[in-house]
């Protein structure tokens, strides 16, 4: 056999056919497909921080939608955001840390303080509204000034009486304006409404949220999941109510004509949030309407 028949033989096996320089990649189209590459990515980070920016400036808008609750003494929204210099002196004295910072989301309402009842509401722990003493501003007020006019219903038509002070020789809250209005937004889930009880915690184990109970401390909150409850018709809302006459269970009339228990809210209320924390059901079925004012 001769040496050119053995090479055709050693080269028909199965090993790959070598790379000749025809057909091998050039060196200049790698680095073009690398270059396209790079374009690519840079293009679509580039198209992703754009649509970031504008959804920056979109959130907010759809934020606004919801009103936030403001701590006690706010001002009207306008004028709370124009004046509110976001120093958190407000958070800090608050006993049972229901005053928030607002975060990036809230736009030109960034850093202002809020409460969000579901998770901690206002309970009036600290008896002096102590809040309104620390704002440096006047974005918390007891009185407004007279150039800023108070929206009508939205001024209390007394003094709330703070049931924790009703014995004691001044036992009314220095507040003038409600900060919202509780509404039973969800009757058919309403406890009291089904006629139904309540036993158990009425937010969990794993709630973090406190409240003052008279039962347990004059002075100091504890945890509400360290309070279960043992009632026969549900009235989570009236009993934890730290303001006197605010709320109420009355005999209401269903649209069919039955009669039934209800919560029923009251003009003493200033929309501190105790209700709707402690609503068992889920989502509550009384909530707070941020900057609401009294509708008879």
């Amino acid at each position: 056999m001769s040496d050119i028949e053995n090479d055709v033989e050693s080269d028909s096996g199965d090993k790959p056919p070598r790379k000749t320089a025809a057909n091998a990649t050039p060196a200049v189209s790698i680095a073009k497909r690398q270059t396209t590459r790079r374009r690519v990515l840079r293009t679509i980070l580039l198209t992703g921080g754009v649509l970031g920016a504008a959804m920056s400036g979109f959130l907010p808008l759809v934020y606004a939608q919801k009103k936030r609750l403001r701590p006690p003494g706010a001002l009207d929204e306008r004028d709370f955001l124009g004046s509110c210099i976001k120093c958190g002196q407000c958070v800090q004295v608050c006993p049972v840390s229901a005053i928030k910072l607002a975060d990036l989301v809230d736009g030109m309402g960034v850093g202002a303080p809020y409460i969000d009842p579901r998770a901690q509401a206002c309970d009036f722990s600290c008896d002096a509204v102590q809040c309104i003493l620390a704002c440096p501003t006047g974005s918390l007020t007891y009185h407004k000034p007279a150039f800023l006019q108070v929206r009508p219903g939205a001024a209390l038509a007394a003094k709330p009486i703070l049931i924790a002070k009703e014995k004691d020789a001044e036992p009314t809250l220095n507040m003038h304006e409600r900060i919202g209005v509780a509404r039973l937004t969800r009757p058919e889930a309403c406890l009291a409404v089904q006629g139904k009880g309540f036993k158990g915690q009425t937010r969990g184990p794993d709630f973090k949220g406190q409240l003052r109970y008279m039962s347990v401390d004059r002075w100091k909150p504890v945890k509400v999941s360290s309070h279960p409850y043992d009632v026969a018709e549900c009235d989570l809302c009236v009993r934890e109510c730290p303001v006197k006459g605010a709320i109420s269970i009355e005999t209401v009339f269903a649209p069919d004509g039955s009669k039934r228990k209800s919560p029923v809210v009251h003009e003493p209320c200033v929309g501190c949030g105790v209700c709707e924390m402690v609503c068992p059901v889920e989502p509550a079925a009384i909530t707070i309407e941020a900057g609401e004012v009294w509708k008879i």
